[in-house]
């Protein structure tokens, strides 16, 4: 392979992430000009001049509120993610947030930095004040699970180990989850189902408009009295001001979160915590090497894995001449493709072709290289997104 890809980020990645990508090969920069790919963690690209020759962006984390996927999607421009690669982050800190409002931890510790006096009057106020802090244990209480992607799957697995009854919900679990949620977690019917029988209830889904305040007053009324609402989510699943509410009411006894905002971040009884959810040496890291390697294989050879916007598409290279296309999920595309291929009577080896809404990806391995003017006649078929010549692999 001669091209030299070059990659922007925009935020610092870690350096295990990478190294994956080659100096050979790659050129990785905080300042690149006309990249070919975007690496990015939580800068907003929102508003950003996109550049014209732009193939990928890659996340180095699971949520892409920070991306403009739809105006991505329409340059024909997938956007890769790292789903599952902070699981065990969010689960660790999942079980800690749980374990904080459950012990009373916070105000437990708030109240010891405000003893002073001697050892005796030290230890005299720990005695007095320790009955203020009576908490409960986690074993026979009902854990709500909402979301049951990569991170519940976890959480709800951890909190069946920890003696908890589990209840989870998601009308849209993949298989691969359902065969690795454990047989123990039982299913609500639908939220209200699940609201009406936990005692703590924690949120792992993305925020679209479909999720905003999906936590709500109307909910939030059907736990029992002293729940406890996690959110290691995203900002906006919950209703802030409802649960402030719910919480003066004494339906909810804590609520945990990892988006602190004016309105609840100084409330006596809810935990903010900044943002910690992927927070670990080991999730960064995680994150960076998965998103890097998805990004270089469809940069090197058009395959597709974890893109939040396209269908996964992987083909297996059996030759040395590749053609990858992005287009519009419209019929004939296929066949216009092989018409152009025709006229220069280039035989298609293999092919790929699937299809996520109103997207499509082809990939096309041929027994000879595509010339300038069959190129030409298919960027000019309508509906065509992108068209790229892959580089030739080194062992060929």
């Amino acid at each position: 392979m001669t091209k030299r890809f070059k990659v922007l980020t925009l935020n610092n990645i870690a350096q295990e992430g990478l190294a994956r990508l080659p100096e050979k090969f790659y050129e990785v920069s905080a300042q690149a000009d006309e990249p070919d790919a975007i690496l990015v963690r939580s800068h907003n690209m929102h508003g950003m001049s996109l550049p014209d020759g732009l193939l990928a962006v890659g996340r180095a984390g699971a949520g892409v509120n920070n991306i403009p996927v739809a105006e991505l999607t329409e340059k024909g421009v997938p956007v890769f993610n790292a789903p599952g690669a902070n699981a065990n982050a969010v689960k660790e800190l999942v079980i800690a947030g749980m374990l904080l409002a459950a012990r009373n931890l916070m105000d437990a510790w708030q109240y010891v930095r405000g003893i002073e006096g001697s050892d005796e009057e030290i230890a005299a106020a720990v005695e007095a004040g320790k009955k203020r802090y009576v908490g409960f244990e986690l074993p026979g209480k009902t854990l709500g699970v909402i979301g049951l992607g990569a991170i519940g799957v976890e959480v709800a697995n951890a909190a069946l180990a920890l003696g908890m009854r589990v209840v989870g919900y998601d009308p849209q679990i993949t298989v691969r989850r359902a065969w690795q949620l454990s047989s123990g977690v039982e299913q609500a019917a639908n939220l209200e189902d699940l609201f009406r029988r936990a005692d703590i209830v924690t949120c792992h889904i993305p925020l679209i408009p479909e999720t905003h305040h999906l936590i709500n007053r109307d909910r939030l009324g059907l736990l029992r009295d002293g729940a406890i609402i996690l959110n290691f989510a995203r900002d906006g699943i919950v209703d802030d001001t409802a649960v402030v509410a719910a919480l003066e009411s004494g339906r909810v006894g804590t609520y945990v979160t990892d988006f602190p905002t004016p309105e609840i971040k100084d409330h006596d009884r809810i935990i903010c915590l900044p943002h910690l959810g992927a927070s670990t040496r080991e999730a960064e890291q995680n994150c960076a090497v998965m998103v890097a390697d998805n990004l270089r294989d469809f940069l090197e050879n058009g395959n597709i894995r974890h893109s939040v916007n396209f269908p996964e598409a992987v083909l297996a290279r059996t030759r040395p001449h590749r053609l990858a296309l992005s287009n519009a999920n419209v019929p004939n595309m296929v066949g216009q493709m092989s018409t152009a291929l025709a006229e220069q009577n280039l035989n298609i080896a293999d092919l790929l072709n699937v299809s996520r809404g109103g997207v499509a990806h082809t990939i096309l391995d041929l027994d000879g290289p595509v010339n300038d003017a069959t190129l030409g006649r298919i960027r000019a078929i309508d509906g065509i997104l992108c068209v790229r010549v892959l580089p030739v692999p080194a062992e060929y």
